[in-house]
């Protein structure tokens, strides 16, 4: 699977239409961001797949149907998934039950990488069960502590790391914890980004330390001055315009 060199495409996460009319949440809609994403430069997608009423999901079967619409729109581009708990109701054996379904998706429904939060209960058997199921994981941390805790699995290498960031100061906190992971050496890849005010500051401080970033409806909803924007494929062209100033 290709290293993301610079942009990752993050398409609905938990957001609704109503909060901006052009959050995918079907599959076909998702598969219509991901083509728009990939073509403005996007190098790789995430995405929360949604079940028939619309919520998240991380069944099966909703899973498969996301996959497969996107990659039918964008063969060749890697593809994730959220794992985040709160679609479970914070019940982390029925998210491990639901997860261990998707080995039983066909190549193309199943996802390439699927992100999980360190700080959420049961990570270490979730681990185990997506990487049976050929899944990479990319190992979201949002604090030091997360950090150490990652360190403390005993892995030799991670598909990837996701500094992920929710409050300011950013840049101060962002650094904080790439300075953890590299203390409790950890390896692997890492990819910064925040969310929300978080959000623009930190594709700055990533184009800064020659790091991967991601950006989308997902972690923000405006351009970087707080201008609107159209979609996911004008957010990427914007990251990309905040890297070449560098």
């Amino acid at each position: 699977m290709p290293r993301i060199e610079w942009v990752k495409a993050c398409l609905n996460g938990g957001r609704r239409r109503d909060e901006h009319p052009a959050v995918p949440i079907t599959a076909g809609q998702l598969a219509s961001e991901a083509a728009a994403a990939v073509a403005a430069g996007a190098e790789a997608l995430h995405v929360h797949p949604r079940d028939q009423s619309g919520e998240q999901s991380v069944w099966a079967d909703d899973v498969g149907a996301a996959v497969t619409a996107v990659r039918q729109r964008c063969p060749g581009v890697p593809l994730g998934v959220t794992t985040g708990l709160w679609i479970s109701d914070g019940d982390a054996g029925k998210r491990l039950a639901a997860v261990r379904r998707w080995g039983e998706l066909p190549p193309a429904a199943r996802p390439d990488f699927a992100s999980v939060n360190v700080s959420e209960p049961g990570f270490a058997e979730l681990v185990d069960v997506l990487e049976q199921a050929g899944i990479a994981v990319e190992a979201g941390v949002w604090t030091p502590a997360d950090a150490r805790d990652l360190a403390a699995v005993g892995r030799t290498a991670w598909f990837r790391v996701l500094v992920e960031v929710f409050d300011e100061p950013a840049e101060a906190t962002a650094d904080t914890i790439l300075a953890a992971l590299d203390e409790s050496g950890v390896v692997g890849p890492r990819l910064l980004h925040g969310e929300d005010a978080a959000c623009w500051p930190l594709v700055a401080h990533a184009a800064r330390l020659g790091l991967p970033t991601r950006i989308g409806l997902e972690d923000t909803l405006t351009g970087p001055a707080g201008e609107p924007v159209t979609g996911n494929a004008d957010l990427v062209r914007h990251a990309l315009a905040v890297r070449s100033r560098g």
